[in-house]
């Protein structure tokens, strides 16, 4: 037989038992699909992530106590309150640092923000008014948080876009007060969105006076990072080794590896944070391929009854002439349709929920020509891999015994 033949009387077959061959093709469906649309939301994923940090500048150093992960100087992990604003001011002023361009000294705690009947839990951060300029912040209604509040203590706010809207809805907050951590703050501006969510989202912070969120909110007189911009993206090695030296010496720290700070850059927050995002994708998918397994099995159980009902069929052919490689692609051939058919519904299926689920996240949807591959691909190989057995088994029954079955 040709194969168009083989091919044409396998579709025939299937279509035959239309009900068995969608229970069949189910299992390939949702393996395909869960697969495509968990690769496609890690991707859309990461791309978040990575449009979140680099948002914030390419050129951004940021001290936190803990160790150092990054240039020269290397340091184990210490205490947690260990920055002060009279480092972030010896970073900007001393003369042994010369590729930073800006320091941005912070406080930042978690507070539940209310007004009215409204309220939400959010980032608070106590910044002074270079924070703008060092972490690229646009201002769309008001004004920023300027010297003259963080001199004066004055109790002052400024709402990123999805905290505004949390609290007040879509009108303009601007003049209206909230309360943190039961004090009353006066909202003076709402910054533009960066279409942020999750890790490191922009767009849900409440920004405050630097000294008003240490003396007057939180008692602290260290803060929790200090954001540096350095002169350009091809000095940064050079400015976390200056930083660091500088640091060490002024904490009276002579092994690097005792180090009670870390300084990263974007590139390695961005590294960290797509380390996490690309190992809960893969764990994911690895997860939903047992569905390819699952379905391949359900598979290669519907060919072999099949077999058992077509015995007298296959006896019939093996007498008329029929070799036993015409069995055995007739039967792989009724396989491979079967799964490249459940495998090309699933990719839509998986397109389809992936395109869904990004809208409702607010993430990229991104499906890549690797994903779509691999469906094909894998889809194929499953016909092949579990069709084979009940294949091999139809050609190897003698023709006599076949023609007797009942």
């Amino acid at each position: 037989m040709e194969l168009n033949e083989i091919i044409s009387e396998a579709v025939s077959t299937l279509s035959t038992n239309r009900l068995r061959t969608a229970l069949a093709t189910l299992g390939i469906v949702i393996g395909i699909g869960s697969v495509i649309a968990l690769i496609s939301l890690g991707a859309g994923s990461q791309k978040a992530v990575s449009d979140q940090i680099q948002s914030l500048g390419s050129n951004l150093l940021t001290v936190s106590p803990g160790f150092q992960t990054s240039g020269t100087v290397r340091g184990a992990a210490g205490g947690t309150t260990t920055l002060t604003y009279d480092d972030a001011k010896a970073i900007l002023s001393s003369p042994k640092i010369t590729t930073v361009s800006n320091v941005s000294p912070e406080l930042s705690r978690r507070s539940q923000i209310t007004t009215g009947d409204a309220n939400t839990n959010t980032q608070v951060i106590g910044v002074e008014p270079v924070y703008s300029g060092v972490h690229n912040i646009t201002i769309s209604n008001g004004t920023f948080i300027t010297k003259r509040d963080v001199d004066s203590m004055t109790k002052v706010a400024v709402l990123g876009p999805q905290v505004a809207t949390d609290l007040f809805g879509e009108g303009n907050p601007t003049g209206k007060n909230i309360r943190i951590e039961g004090q009353s703050f006066r909202i003076i501006g709402v910054t533009e969105s960066k279409g942020g969510t999750g890790f490191q989202n922009q767009d849900d912070i409440v920004y405050v006076p630097l000294t008003t969120s240490q003396k007057s909110l939180y008692g602290a007189n260290y803060l929790s990072s200090i954001a540096i911009a350095a002169e350009s993206e091809d000095v940064m090695v050079a400015a976390q080794d200056e930083i660091g030296y500088l640091l060490l010496d002024r904490h009276d720290i002579n092994d690097p590896a005792d180090a009670d700070f870390r300084i990263m850059s974007q590139s390695d927050i961005l590294s960290t944070a797509s380390s996490i995002t690309s190992t809960f994708t893969t764990l994911l998918t690895g997860i939903a391929a047992i569905s390819l397994v699952v379905g391949g099995i359900g598979i290669m159980n519907i060919m072999l009854v099949t077999v058992t009902e077509r015995t007298r069929e296959i006896g019939l052919r093996k007498a008329l002439g029929a070799k036993k490689i015409n069995i055995i692609t007739q039967f792989l051939v009724e396989a491979i349709i079967l799964t490249f058919a459940g495998g090309i519904i699933g990719m839509f299926v998986g397109m389809l929920t992936s395109f869904i689920i990004s809208k409702v996240m607010s993430i990229a949807f991104a499906v890549s020509a690797g994903s779509i591959i691999l469906a094909i691909g894998v889809s194929g190989a499953t016909g092949i891999l579990f069709g084979w057995y009940p294949a091999r088994k139809a050609s190897n029954l003698e023709p006599i015994e076949a023609l007797r079955y009942e």
